[in-house]
């Protein structure tokens, strides 16, 4: 594949998530060492619905930055919770280093797709978070953005005002939801800029681990996968190297014509694993640094 604005500069962050048997833990770490050896500006720990995963997302982001010395934003989201309960968890993190956080409203425990109803003692909605964050002076804030978006929003306008009541509360950026559609994106930026939004919008890649597990998941956020990629992916439901070759093509492809565009950061969700991720940044030039302090986390 040729992509030659690859070798422009470009700034990486990822995503990851706690892991929940022995197994995944071992996977997780295995794929913190690599992946950090591609120097990521910061990395991301997701957090269940609820506060589901508060005790794993705590451990993990606790070794990420210790051990694997990283810069790591602990997702925090509010529904189902009272304000104390979540300035609690705030400060667990901190006292763990945390000075990064991925705010978010979160999914309720009724289930996704349920409506979203504030705690009675509890944070309105995201930029009302964000607003209690900032109140610290010293965290660096992430909010989701969706291209396509947000599956309960009413409209692109009522979905685009969301984003900007987050940016206007203080948040440093958004991290988007994942896309495959170039134009998508670049007509979503247009209509974020033409709000007054100025906050960096970071491309969330998704790459593309089983193509018939990604739609049924991309339905449910409201993510469209393209027809092209069933043309690109068919007849490799038997041939799992192939099917990996062309998934590191796609996304590296994606990210090359994002470069183009003049884009130069982009957050991967890695799903917690290795080859397919490495392979698609070094398709784009990007190469582990041998040097990197690497191997502390495992």
């Amino acid at each position: 594949m040729d992509t030659p604005a690859a070798k422009a500069p470009f700034k990486l962050s990822y995503e990851f998530f706690p892991p929940k048997s022995d197994e995944m833990q071992t996977q997780l770490w295995e794929t913190v060492d690599a992946l950090a050896a591609f120097k990521p500006e910061f990395v991301t720990m997701t957090y269940g619905a609820g506060g589901s995963t508060r005790e794993p997302t705590l451990a993990a982001v606790q070794r990420m930055i210790n051990d694997a010395k990283l810069q790591t934003a602990a997702h925090l989201t509010c529904v189902d919770a009272a304000r104390e309960e979540v300035k609690s968890v705030v400060e667990e993190y901190r006292a763990a280093g945390v000075r990064r956080i991925v705010a978010l409203r979160g999914d309720s425990s009724a289930g996704v797709g349920a409506a979203y109803t504030p705690h009675p003692d509890g944070f309105s909605d995201t930029a009302d978070l964000v607003r209690m964050l900032v109140e610290y002076g010293d965290m660096d804030i992430s909010v989701s953005a969706y291209p396509e978006m947000h599956p309960e929003s009413p409209s692109m306008a009522a979905d685009i005002d969301t984003l900007k009541r987050k940016a206007d509360a203080g948040a440093n950026r958004a991290l988007t939801q994942f896309f495959f559609d170039n134009e998508v994106f670049e007509r979503y930026l247009e209509a974020v800029h033409a709000a007054g939004i100025t906050i960096p919008i970071v491309p969330g890649i998704m790459p593309i681990q089983n193509l018939t597990q990604l739609k049924r998941f991309a339905g449910r956020c409201g993510a469209t996968v393209p027809a092209f990629l069933d043309a690109r992916f068919e007849g490799l439901d038997d041939k799992p190297d192939d099917r990996a070759k062309v998934a590191a093509d796609v996304a590296a492809e994606q990210i090359a014509d994002l470069i183009n565009r003049g884009h130069d950061h982009f957050h991967l969700y890695t799903m917690n694993r290795v080859p397919l991720v490495s392979g698609v940044l070094e398709l784009l030039g990007r190469h582990p640094d041998k040097d990197a302090n690497v191997g502390n986390a495992a």
